[in-house]
């Protein structure tokens, strides 16, 4: 897993930096534009609590519906869960700092 994460790092800040040495743009000839993110607390708060959730379930949020294809209706807790985590942070949005 690390590797991948990794590796698709890697290939992310070279594509970038290519893209800015050489001033590359879309298919469609619009230029691409890099636009700095700002930093927010919350950020490493929301990254712990779902870091901790995949920690916990053993389950990367992507395949949890092929988990239950193979049977796995344990799994079904864990999506219940996330959806109504999804739908916790959309009704309380506007109250948040962001």
């Amino acid at each position: 897993m690390y590797g991948v994460i990794g590796t698709a790092m890697v290939v992310g800040m070279i594509s970038i930096a290519l893209i800015k040495k050489f001033n590359l743009k879309t298919f469609h000839g619009e230029p691409i534009l890099f636009h700095p993110k700002k930093f927010n607390k919350g950020q490493i708060l929301g990254g712990l609590i779902f870091g901790l959730g995949w920690a916990l379930t053993g389950a990367c949020p992507g395949p949890l519906f092929a988990q239950i294809g193979t049977g796995s209706f344990v799994v079904a807790v864990i999506i219940v869960s996330a959806i109504a985590g999804t739908w916790t942070y959309g009704y309380f949005r506007e109250k948040l700092p962001h």
